[in-house]
């Protein structure tokens, strides 16, 4: 059991490491968390953005699979392979699109519930753009020092223990912290990999 878990896991950092598509839907989450905890919204809205999230990555993992098997599958050009990736990469657009769509339409509906939440949007907005950037940093390809992950994992830890206490949801609190994590471990995974490839 425990290491089916760290091979999913090891899948998870994978798909964020290698896939640009994948980082930016693990910062889009962290800023669908962000509006979450800002915003009173009923367990139907809470249920369905967060799956929404979940799908995606799905999804971009799924997709990221299917890429890889059609690669091992084919050593030349074959349009059938082609056709293949690109029908994956569909069904990703198709359900980022749909998840923009219903997260518009749950802040529209719930668009007074905006308007009275200005101060904790504000507080929301002044220490989440900081966090989405420390996340953003984890995850960008390029080459860096430790000491730059490490900032910017322990700035984002800090950043999320201070929206804590006036969170609207802690479901939201709680995925933005595993996104947190999932972004340090890709940081970590992708300095192992660039020593392994430079000793």
């Amino acid at each position: 059991m425990l290491a089916s878990f760290v091979h999913a896991w090891n899948g998870l950092i994978h798909t964020v490491v290698h896939q640009r598509n994948m980082r930016v839907h693990l910062v889009s989450a962290l800023l669908v968390g962000l509006v979450g905890s800002g915003i009173e919204l009923g367990l139907a809205e809470k249920v369905t953005l967060i799956f929404c999230v979940l799908l995606i990555f799905f999804a971009e993992i799924l997709n990221s699979a299917l890429e890889h098997l059609v690669d091992l599958a084919t050593r030349h050009f074959d349009e059938k392979a082609r056709l293949t990736k690109d029908a994956a990469a569909a069904g990703v657009l198709v359900l980022a699109t749909g998840t923009v769509v219903i997260f518009a339409a749950i802040l529209v509906h719930n668009w007074q519930t905006v308007l009275n939440s200005g101060p904790r949007i504000a507080r929301q907005v002044a220490l989440g753009l900081p966090l989405a950037l420390c996340a953003l940093v984890l995850v960008l390809p390029q080459p860096r020092s430790v000491w730059v992950d490490r900032l910017a994992f322990v700035g984002g830890a800090l950043l999320l223990a201070a929206l804590a206490p006036g969170t609207a949801s802690s479901v939201f609190t709680a995925m933005n912290a595993g996104l947190l994590v999932v972004a340090g471990a890709a940081a970590r995974q992708r300095r192992l990999e660039r020593a392994r490839r430079n000793p």
